[in-house]
């Protein structure tokens, strides 16, 4: 089957000529949406475990778990390199110092190409950047972006603190440090219209963004969402919804901006609805399916 989108894997093989991995990190960070800077309560589909391992709260440093991590991936996925994915919580929301000390433990990890950042756009700021740009020179690096949604009735809806004026900030200040920018969206907010999420394709596109992570929105467990769901005020989107209104987004989305992923993965033991979402696989093939059987690609309705 023809490949209708620039994938992860393609994208690094084209940069590095073979198999590159990422490898989960968890440096024990919190959010300000949950510590009090913001608020506690964080955005209503966030339980207060977030995106945690719990690695860090086990004992396991930075290195121990790229080591076990380079085991695992690399005997599953023939990698012979590694990106250091900071994801839990927010990852540039520590004293500098403490940052700068676990990006440099990651980075001399061997086989460690470079770094991979979850932060907030309303997290970061010159000195961080100029340290990151400092690692560009050697190392590829990724900062991801939880933008989310480009609407900002939709972001002050789901409590996530900051606006859409935010991202755009981040996304100018991060520009032409050698720093590779990657923004997550939310597909299937509470409230939001096909032509809302259409709208967020758009706004990337002109800011020329060089990658996307997209999630299907899901509700799990000691949430807000779960709280709306049962009492009947957000009902999920469907498989079919959502396969749908991402591939009318990526033919939205330049051709050259890497599609990091499709779909997001809830924890099974987590999730409250929907339950396709436990169906990753079959979500994914129906989108290339779909991209197939129409002959559209990534890309296809950008203006030229």
């Amino acid at each position: 089957m023809e490949k209708r989108y620039l994938d992860l894997n393609t994208y690094f093989k084209n940069l590095f000529g073979h198999r590159v991995h990422k490898i989960a990190v968890d440096a024990g960070f919190t959010c300000p949406n949950r510590d009090g800077k913001i608020s506690f309560n964080g955005c209503i589909y966030c339980n207060a475990k977030g995106a945690g391992t719990g690695a860090k709260a086990k004992g396991l440093s930075i290195t121990e778990q790229l080591t076990v991590g380079k085991k695992k991936v690399g005997k599953r996925f023939k990698a012979k390199k590694f990106l250091a994915y900071f994801q839990s919580y927010t990852n540039t929301y520590a004293p500098f110092d403490t940052l700068k000390k676990y990006y440099e433990e990651a980075l001399s990890v061997e086989d460690i190409a470079g770094l991979a950042i979850g932060t907030r756009p309303d997290c970061i700021n010159e000195k961080i950047l100029s340290l990151l740009e400092q690692y560009a020179k050697n190392k590829l690096i990724w900062i991801e972006y939880g933008l989310q949604s480009a609407k900002d009735k939709t972001l002050n809806l789901i409590n996530r603190g900051h606006n859409f004026k935010t991202f755009q900030q981040a996304v100018k200040l991060t520009k032409n440090r050698g720093i590779k920018i990657c923004a997550h969206v939310i597909l299937g907010l509470p409230q939001e219209t096909k032509e809302d999420m259409l709208n967020a394709a758009k706004a990337l596109a002109d800011l020329e963004i060089d990658g996307i992570k997209f999630h299907s929105l899901y509700v799990v467990k000691e949430t807000k969402l779960e709280e709306l769901y049962k009492n009947g005020e957000y009902t999920p989107i469907t498989m079919e919804e959502y396969v749908d209104i991402l591939c009318d987004f990526i033919r939205l989305t330049p051709p050259t901006t890497v599609i990091q992923r499709l779909t997001s993965a809830p924890h099974p033991q987590e999730l409250v609805a929907p339950l396709w979402q436990l169906e990753k696989r079959e979500t994914t093939n129906l989108i290339k399916e779909k991209m197939e059987a129409l002959n559209i690609k990534q890309g296809d309705k950008t203006e030229n």
